[in-house]
């Protein structure tokens, strides 16, 4: 029945949701360089990746600021503001460092958005003596982790649309601590976000690069 519907022309197409844009690069703000190209971490808090994302309310949007552990995919610190102003940020960057103590040499990657180049947010990072890293065009693939852990949150756990800012605020405290207590994860070794962000060394890989193993054979074709 699909099918034919489909051969016609005559299945409904889903509307996709109105979004908008997060990121804004073009500011007076010095921009860093990628320094992670080829940095794989081995414990917890050597890499924080960064990012922000949008939530459905009823009328509009509001902004969900994100910094997990590239190591555990642990989210590290979150805040949920009205606005795109870089006060998100910062506060999920101050959440960050007071749960997370116990942090020497650690890397802070994020995109060249305003929020994480502006004097303010710039001036936190050196203060904590943590190492500043950022993505160098707009490729997905720079920033891979943040953007994963992004989807699986507004896919699996914030995917509806909230009727006000404050029962988002409460949803996504929920989501938050479901994802890092409640859900494991194959890219480390199917442990939960909080019990990989307790370990060190190699966490095992249980999932399959499906991209990677179609370069792979194509390079064996030719």
């Amino acid at each position: 029945m699909f099918y034919l519907l489909s051969e016609r022309g005559l299945l409904v197409k889903k509307r996709k949701r109105r979004g908008c844009i997060t990121t804004l690069s073009r500011h007076r703000f010095k921009k860093h360089p990628n320094i992670i190209r080829d940095f794989i971490p081995i414990a917890p808090n050597q890499l924080w990746v960064c990012d922000i994302t949008y939530i459905h309310l009823s009328q509009e949007f509001a902004y969900l600021s994100l910094i997990t552990d590239a190591y555990s995919r642990k989210i590290v610190g979150f805040y949920l503001s009205k606005d795109l102003s870089a006060q998100g940020s910062l506060n999920a960057l101050k959440m960050a460092l007071t749960n997370n103590p116990n942090r020497t040499g650690i890397i802070h990657h994020s995109d060249r958005g305003v929020q994480y180049c502006c004097d303010e947010y710039v001036k936190l990072l050196q203060d904590n003596k943590i190492k500043i890293s950022m993505t160098e065009n707009g490729d997905p693939l720079e920033n891979a982790i943040a953007e994963r852990v992004n989807g699986i949150l507004k896919q699996e756990l914030l995917e509806e649309v909230f009727p006000n800012f404050e029962t988002a605020q409460k949803e996504v405290a929920i989501a938050c601590s479901t994802y890092n207590h409640l859900r494991p994860h194959g890219s480390v070794d199917n442990l939960k976000p909080y019990e990989a962000h307790q370990q060190s060394g190699e966490l095992k890989k249980r999932w399959k690069n499906y991209w990677q193993l179609k370069k792979e054979r194509e390079v064996i074709v030719v």
